[in-house]
């Protein structure tokens, strides 16, 4: 798909301005820009303050060229890089086996997955990764520590981390292993015979996963069926391919890739699919990214999914790797996705004063004003779908919103974010195997958890805590259920909360096929009481 330009075409193109007459103002604008260049690197090599050999002044000119081209996919990668590169893209890689996140800029452990080399070390969630082998893992984004901890199964990384309530770092080594975490961690029949798989990322056994678990529910007979793409970054193309020709007929375009030049390459449905016609909902947010938009817009596009919940990240941009001599490779942007429909989904990004890319459009695509201003589609069957970049859902559904007592209660406790996850996690620990799966979150459980944040030194005022016991059942309750019974009841508990979950299901009861579904979808937007 991603094939270096044949030495044919880039000579072709550059005969072409010698017959315009506009090769010699070409041929000068690039001596011109040659001189300038060897100039300033004879200056700086002779006169900075501070002696910086001639490799390392190219390496940095090198990354300076790939920066001004202000994409944040472009970058060069050094020898030791590209090999975490490979690693870490190969679908067989070596971890530790823990999920973290950003949290109060610092990488905090919010999973640690069982036998696996972090579990036997006593690594727990709510500690913070402080450093990988000899390097502080200060200022370093998520991709950074994950790159840094994968690597090759049976190599040693070692971490240490920060715990609270411990004066001194825990220091851990471990054995790289491979580790192997479904990508459909758990499936559910919900009310009314309707099955919900969640997607957590598009690895390289994905689709196949997914394909049992269809195979399954239809054999129980669900009559409807939730894919939950939401939080979903990505990953392998192909995975993205086959997954939706799990959904669509033989021969059905799923995507294009196109280059600068406008060569598209297609890539269509070639097998039979296992559930062509079950009733389906997926549901989107601002996480769904890169494969997950893929399946969502090819299914969008043909009128085999409707989409719920809110506008998508937008990551439509296919990256190439070129090898260079001395081991170096630069990942470079070569094209766009589009879906089946010509929408390209990369929605727009433009570099900032402080480096970081931000949306050139708001980050909500879902108002009224800003819909209208932007290109419309049509589906298979004639439905308005719309483009500009990312996916928009048929009906926008928004998670619930915080009250103002909630949300004053959650900021104070985010200053304390690493402790208050602790907390929780240990006193969950403490009742596992003490409460049933259809427990209660009762007061004298909230006020238990109040007490020990407060040993811990997090202050909250009563009166914020008792203004938002809602708020503080669902933290309480969410990680009860994850630590005594897993992600499966936590999710069937969460379920009656999850609003966007909620109208899917609504929908799914109420429609017997998916026609009815954008019927009942379309009558839903045109009723003031569902606009949010």
């Amino acid at each position: 798909m991603n094939r270096p330009r044949k030495l044919l075409l880039v000579l072709t193109l550059l005969a072409t301005p010698l017959v315009a007459g506009g090769f010699v103002i070409q041929e000068r604008a690039t001596r011109d820009g040659v001189r300038l260049f060897e100039q300033v690197m004879s200056v700086v090599s002779d006169r900075f303050v501070d002696s910086v050999s001639a490799g390392v002044l190219y390496e940095k000119a090198a990354r300076g060229l790939l920066r001004e081209l202000k994409d944040p996919y472009t970058e060069l990668y050094t020898p030791k890089q590209l090999e975490a590169f490979n690693t870490t893209t190969g679908g067989f890689y070596g971890g530790v086996g823990m999920l973290i996140e950003e949290q109060e800029g610092s990488i905090l452990i919010s999973k640690v997955y069982p036998h696996t080399p972090a579990e036997e070390a006593g690594i727990l969630a709510g500690d913070r990764i402080i450093q990988v082998d000899t390097s502080s893992t200060s200022g370093w984004k998520i991709d950074q520590v994950s790159s840094r901890l994968k690597g090759e199964p049976g190599t040693k990384v070692t971490a240490k981390f920060a715990r609270p309530g411990w004066t001194e770092p825990i220091t851990a080594t471990f054995t790289r292993r491979v580790i192997r975490i479904p990508a459909v961690p758990f499936t559910l029949m919900l009310d009314g015979k309707i099955g919900y798989v969640p997607i957590n990322n598009f690895n390289e056994t994905v689709s196949s996963e997914l394909a049992q678990q269809l195979i399954r529910l239809q054999n129980e007979g669900a009559k409807g069926l939730v894919l939950d793409l939401r939080g979903n970054p990505g990953g392998f193309l192909d995975q993205a391919l086959e997954m939706s020709n799990l959904f669509l007929e033989r021969g059905r375009e799923i995507l294009s890739v196109r280059d600068r030049q406008g060569v598209s390459e297609l890539h269509k449905a070639e097998r039979d699919p296992i559930a062509p016609k079950i009733p389906m909902v997926i549901l989107t947010d601002n996480f769904t990214a890169s494969a997950s938009e893929i399946v969502a817009g090819a299914l969008q596009d043909h009128d085999r999914a409707l989409i719920v919940g809110t506008t998508s990240f937008g990551k439509g941009l296919v990256q190439s790797v070129y090898r260079l001599d001395g081991g170096y490779a630069i990942k470079l942007t070569t094209g766009k996705w589009y879906t089946p429909s010509g929408r390209s989904i990369q929605r727009e990004r433009k570099l900032a004063d402080d480096g970081q890319f931000v949306e050139v459009r708001p980050d909500s695509l879902e108002s009224d004003s800003a819909r209208r201003a932007r290109p419309q589609y049509k589906s298979d069957g004639g439905r308005v779908i719309f483009g500009g970049g990312a996916i928009t859902p048929d009906l926008i559904v928004r998670p619930d919103t915080l009250t103002a007592a909630e949300q004053k209660l959650a900021r104070t406790l985010g200053a304390k974010g690493q402790v208050v996850y602790l907390t929780l996690y240990d006193y969950a620990a403490s009742l596992k195997g003490k409460v049933a799966p259809d427990f209660a979150v009762t007061k004298a459980m909230t006020d238990d958890v109040y007490d020990r944040l407060q040993k811990k030194g997090v202050t909250v005022d009563r009166a914020d805590w008792d203004a938002a016991p809602d708020y503080i059942k669902r933290l309480v309750d969410v990680r009860i259920s994850l630590q005594a019974f897993g992600d499966s009841t936590a999710k069937r508990r969460e379920a009656l909360e999850d609003n966007q979950l909620q109208k899917a299901l609504e929908l799914l009861r109420k429609g017997q096929t998916q026609r009815d579904l954008f019927t009942l979808a379309s009558a839903s937007i045109a009723r003031p009481e569902t606009k949010r």
